[in-house]
Formats: C-alpha cells, structure tokens, sequence
C-alpha cells in the first residue's frame, strides 16, 4: 500500500504558499480593553488636594499614538509652586518625626494599592506616553510598585545606611522627572525621600503628566497625611520655579545632559544638595566568544525597548570583527520581526515616539547619518497614518566621527562599530562624553571581570542588559550626572550624615 502522502489530494490541488525567511505571519488584533479610568481634567496636587491652578490656565495633553486629546492638565505658575513648597514645609516636621515603621506603613499601602490598580495605570501609562501596553504591564507598573515596597522596608532601619553615623532627612526636596518612564521614575524619587522623612514637591514631565496626577488619587487612598507630596504641572518654567525656589534643601532631576548642566549652574553656591540622572550614550560591547543568539537578543532589547527611549540605552553596538559581520545578519534579520504600531495591541514590539518634537529630532540626526556616509538598514513595515512613529534603525560603517555615534539619539536608532582588540574596545567605549552604562557579552568571566573595572559607566551589565532592581544602585559619571537612585547608595542622597 503506497504511503498516505504519496495519494493525490481530493480536497483540493492547492498548495500552501512557500514561506521565506523575513515573512511575518498575520496577527489578529490583541488590545488592551482595561479602562484607564482617565479624568477630561486633572488639577494640581497640593496639601493632599486636588487644587486648580491660581492662574486657570490648562494644557492639553494627547496619545502619542494617534495625537487624540486625553485631558486638559492644569498649568502651574510661580504662585502655584509657592503654595506647594508652603505644603511640603508645614507637613514636615511632623512626616520626618513619625517613627520609621509608621512611615513604613503609607509607603507599604501605597504599592499594595498600585498593585490593586495595576492594569488601569498601566493603560494609562502607554495612552500617554506611547510604550506598547507590554512593558507598561509587564516592567514599568511591578516596578514602581517594587521600589515602593524596597524603600518601605528601609524606613525604620535608616540607621543602616549609614553604620556608625546619625542621619536625618533634609528637609524639603524639589523633584523633576522626564517623560520616558513617568510612573518608575516617580517612584524612584517619591520612595527613597519618604523612607528618609523628607517631604515632596514633585513636577512630571509636560508630555506625560497623567499618570503621576492619577498617583495622587493613590496617595489619598493610602491616607498619607496633607502636605507630604505635592505634584505640580507644567512646561520648563515650572521646572525652573521647583529648582529655584529658596525652600528646597535638595533637587533631584532626570532629564537631559543640557538641563542638567543650567541646574548645576543655578544651584552653584547654595546650600541645596544636587543629584542629577542625565543622558547617555552607552555600548554593549559583543566579544568574539560571546553567546551570539543571546547577544542579539540583549542588543534588541538594549535599543528598542520602550522606543529606544531610555537614557541607558545600548545605542552603540561595538562587535570584535571576527564576528561583526555574523551579528549584522543575524541583527538584521531579528529586527524585520519587530511589530511597529498601536500601543495598546498586546503584539507591539515598537510603539509611538513620544511627541512631535522627539520624532523630529530623530528624524535629523538620522538622515545626518546618512549624509555622513553611514549605512542605514530599516526593515520594511507600514506605519500607522496618525500619530508618531518611526522604523527601527541599525546603521553600519559608523565611525567615532559621526554624529550618530556622539550625540544621544532618544529613538530607536543603533549605531555599529567594531574593533579588533579588547583594549581598542575599552578605548571607543569610554571615548564618549558620557558614563552612565555599558554592556559585555562573552563567554569568559575574566573578560568579564576586566572590561567592568575599565568601563567608565556607572553600570556595567554582563551577558543581559536594562535589567533593574530597586536594591541596586543606578547612577552615572561624567555629562550622565552625579548621584545614585535605588539601594542604599540611593538613600544616602536623602539624608543628612553626622
């Protein structure tokens, strides 16, 4: 009897088509139907109230991914900032001499009630800021909520931080965080300072200021006492008013290079303490005995998670060129796989950029590229019509002359180079103005061991990469900033030592 598949088919004649290396299959949508439960308006945070701006002035604020209008968000002024830091000053002498463990307490209930919430801010989160809905659900929510409950546990144990020494708190501390991870980074900033008992002005990032307003519903919930943490909205003025006003005993800012070099300029001969988390320029170094498939793995999600919209992004690919030419292929192919558009489909691998501006600013600095005789690889993908987006980008033949491989891009763009020896490795990586993260893949740890020691980077990551842990400390040198958030080195930055 002939074999079953030798027997011509009676069904039908057709054959199935013949895949080629690069086709995708078809993905039904997977969208995310949680309700953000968002507000048509959200008002200043101030003395454990929502309050209207003094002026009345609102800005809207829009999804990224469509450009639609979310909400309107009050726009603080002078008077606005004034009434806050008046806030944060009468709550704190009674937050700064609450026991520890009380202080425990309200840092404990407020990541059990993000927790409780935890899709509705994630949804939030990628409407306003463009990140697909898997890493607002998988990455940016658990971790908030872990670095609230790390630093609730730090509370009554401060004399830890520092053995053998007193610390208290500052005081009062100005805080201003970017538009990149808005909830994380308010964590970063809210837990370390109120496990020390200091008390909070807090102003979010223009573009992504909706999250952090909904966290003030959370702060209310956990009955945190009036005054503790005030949120102020608005653009760079009311950034200015945070940094500059004559109650802050410290600032805390994470921004760009160039913002955080005209703070450091206004804070110079004040008694206010300073950390600044700035921009990066980082690379992921790819050894000719590295794990090749793993590594390619760690360059995508190095560059393109969250749009390459990561200060410590891998954004310069340096390959031993033994293996340089194997890595582009096989890194070519992986990212014609990426799934470019609607955030808020479960299958979205690249989301919207976050604003017009940043769009158009990747836009120049990758036709400078171009024009610098760089060679650019997009995979071919059809973006959505409304809204911001752009392709991920990998060029080769980069030198250290050319823009793309100096500046900070803030996109989904990675610029190749290679070397020949470990030390001509060293060289190219630390020769950046930055230092605030690098990568190593290789398959020996006295390689390993070596490159971490001459590695100027605050963070130096072996055979991974943007993996976060709120024990850890993370922080920069050089134009990336000074100071550490997360771990006992981040709690030092809030208290004072004596």
């Amino acid at each position: 009897m002939p074999a079953p598949s030798a027997r011509p088919s009676s069904r039908s004649s057709r054959r199935a088509p013949e895949l080629r290396f690069g086709d995708r299959w078809t993905f039904d949508p997977a969208p995310e139907t949680a309700d953000p439960k968002l507000k048509p308006r959200y008002d200043l945070f101030i003395n454990g109230r929502f309050t209207a701006p003094k002026s009345g002035r609102y800005f809207e604020t829009i999804n990224p991914a469509d450009e639609r209008k979310l909400a309107e968000i009050a726009l603080a002024g002078a008077a606005d900032v004034d009434a806050a830091y008046a806030a944060a000053r009468r709550a704190f002498p009674a937050w700064s001499r609450l026991p520890g463990a009380e202080r425990g307490k309200y840092l404990f209930r407020i990541a059990r009630l993000l927790q409780d919430r935890a899709r509705e801010f994630a949804v939030a989160e990628t409407l306003n800021g463009g990140k697909p809905i898997k890493e607002s659900r998988d990455f940016d929510v658990p971790m908030t909520a872990a670095h609230f409950f790390y630093h609730a546990g730090w509370a009554d144990k401060l004399e830890y931080v520092a053995p053998g020494a007193r610390v208290a708190p500052l005081g009062v501390v100005g805080q201003v965080i970017p538009w990149n991870f808005p909830l994380l980074m308010l964590a970063w900033k809210l837990g370390p300072a109120l496990a020390a008992g200091n008390t909070v002005v807090l102003k979010p990032a223009e573009t992504t200021s909706i999250t952090c307003l909904k966290f003030a519903e959370i702060l209310q919930e956990a009955g945190l006492p009036p005054g503790v943490v005030n949120f102020v909205a608005g653009a760079g003025e009311t950034g200015a008013a945070v940094v500059a006003h004559p109650s802050a005993d410290k600032i805390a800012f994470t921004g760009s290079t160039e913002v955080g070099k005209a703070i450091l300029r206004s804070l110079a001969g004040t008694e206010k303490k300073l950390t600044l988390e700035l921009g990066g320029k980082a690379a992921n170094l790819i050894l000719d005995d590295a794990p090749l498939d793993q590594a390619v793995e760690g360059i995508v999600n190095g560059i393109f998670f969250n749009q390459g919209h990561v200060c410590c992004a891998g954004s310069r690919l340096l390959v031993q060129e033994s293996v340089a030419e194997e890595v582009l292929a096989r890194l070519r192919r992986r990212i014609a796989t990426l799934r470019v558009g609607d955030p808020m489909d479960k299958n979205t691998d690249i989301g919207a950029i976050n604003s017009r501006a940043q769009l158009k600013r990747i836009t120049a600095l990758v036709a400078s590229g171009v024009r610098e005789g760089a060679t650019l690889h997009q995979p071919a993908c059809v973006l959505p019509e409304k809204g911001f987006y752009f392709r991920p980008s990998v060029f080769s033949d980069v030198t250290m002359s050319h823009r793309i491989a100096r500046e900070e891009i803030f996109g989904p763009v990675l610029s190749v180079l290679t070397f020949r020896t470990i030390d001509e490795a060293v060289e190219k990586a630390n020769n950046t103005a930055y230092g605030l993260s690098a990568g190593v893949w290789t398959g020996k740890g006295s390689r390993i061991l070596k490159l971490s020691a001459e590695l100027k980077a605050g963070v130096v990551w072996a055979n991974t990469y943007n993996k976060f842990d709120p024990a850890s400390p993370f922080g920069g040198y050089k134009e990336s900033g000074f100071g550490r958030e997360g771990g006992r080195h981040g709690l030092l930055d809030y208290v004072r030592v004596g």
